[in-house]
């Protein structure tokens, strides 16, 4: 397929669209509902594929983990991680320009998009990335890989390097979250507010659009009011995942998070939207400064807490000379006994 199979309008409708999406799991009963939710699917398909990407399943213990693979095997592995109730499509626009030259991973996390665990499922950031090191290893994914996060995604991409470093080629977090000294947004002084981010009644949906991006494209009534619907009809489950953050949050400090990030040795790419009024910008330096090898972070005018969906070319500007970068570069030898 070429280029130009969804024109500028239509592909900003559809990226809101997979915003609004990825923050409920697709699980109705109605009729209705139904037959919407089957008619996304098919242009989520249709995405997919002209992305280069074809939709797996694994079962690995108790998650059976849905996932976008693209790419030849064999090629540098690139595994994309989606944000907070986020899903893999979140990731498509990005990932159709690296489907060429990559072998492109990107996996509904546990209870997102549709990912499958156990009603009493932990969803810390620990329990998470463990869990993904386990997807990982089953799929046969040899070799240090190229990890990408956004958003919560992001403080799992940095456990991950953590924990895994030999496993980590490089890191790319977008609106990466953490604890952090410089938070001015009112979602990281107190997580609670998170909860404000809830679609649980009518006119939620828009508030939801509003916070998540600077300039929310236009998407037709029936379909806004289509996602609002079935989001309030999954608040009980949305409202347990945000509770887990919240929880999560209570025990970090910025000191704790700061030691995390300086255990981190992988090659870093930071980028903000400098609009994000979920995770301020002015986090991004302060997360540089922790980091032992970060370059100067990307900033991005007129861009919000969706930087791979309000501004994917730009995202991709940057990101594949990184990758390219870090792929011309020698690894490091172990010094000679």
């Amino acid at each position: 397929m070429t280029k130009t199979m969804f024109s500028t309008p239509f592909r900003k409708a559809i990226n809101a669209t997979l915003l609004s999406f990825s923050l409920a799991t697709i699980a109705v009963s109605s009729t209705q509902a139904a037959e919407i939710e089957m008619s996304f699917q098919n242009v989520l398909q249709q995405e997919r594929t002209w992305a280069g990407l074809q939709s797996k399943t694994l079962k690995v213990g108790d998650i059976a983990w849905s996932y976008s693979e693209g790419g030849q095997a064999g090629k540098p592995i690139v595994i994309l991680i989606h944000g907070l109730a986020g899903s893999r499509d979140n990731w498509n626009r990005v990932a159709h320009a690296l489907t060429a030259n990559y072998h492109v991973i990107i996996p509904d996390l546990p209870a997102s998009g549709e990912t499958q665990v156990p009603k009493d499922f932990d969803y810390s950031v620990p329990n998470v990335t463990e869990k993904l090191r386990r997807f990982i290893e089953a799929a046969n994914l040899t070799g240090p890989a190229h990890i990408a996060g956004h958003s919560l995604g992001g403080s799992i991409a940095m456990l991950y390097a953590g924990q895994y470093p030999f496993e980590t080629k490089s890191l790319f977090l977008v609106d990466a979250a953490g604890v952090y000294k410089s938070a001015t947004t009112p979602y990281l002084k107190d997580p609670n507010h998170v909860k404000n981010m809830i679609v649980s009644k009518k006119g939620d949906f828009n508030f939801l659009m509003q916070q998540a991006m600077y300039a929310p494209p236009f998407i037709p009534k029936e379909i806004a009011q289509a996602q609002e619907k079935m989001m309030i009809g999954q608040v009980e489950q949305t409202q347990k995942m945000v509770d887990q953050v919240i929880a999560l949050n209570k025990l970090f400090t910025p000191d704790s998070f700061a030691l995390l990030a300086k255990s981190i040795d992988a090659p870093t790419l930071i980028l903000w939207g400098k609009q994000d009024k979920i995770i301020n910008v002015e986090v991004a330096p302060e997360l540089k400064s922790l980091l032992k090898n970060a370059q100067a972070p990307v900033i991005l005018d007129n861009v919000g807490h969706m930087p791979i969906l309000e501004a994917d070319q730009l995202v991709v500007q940057q990101y594949l000379p990184f990758l390219s970068k870090i792929q011309t570069q020698k690894p490091a030898t172990a010094p000679s006994p």
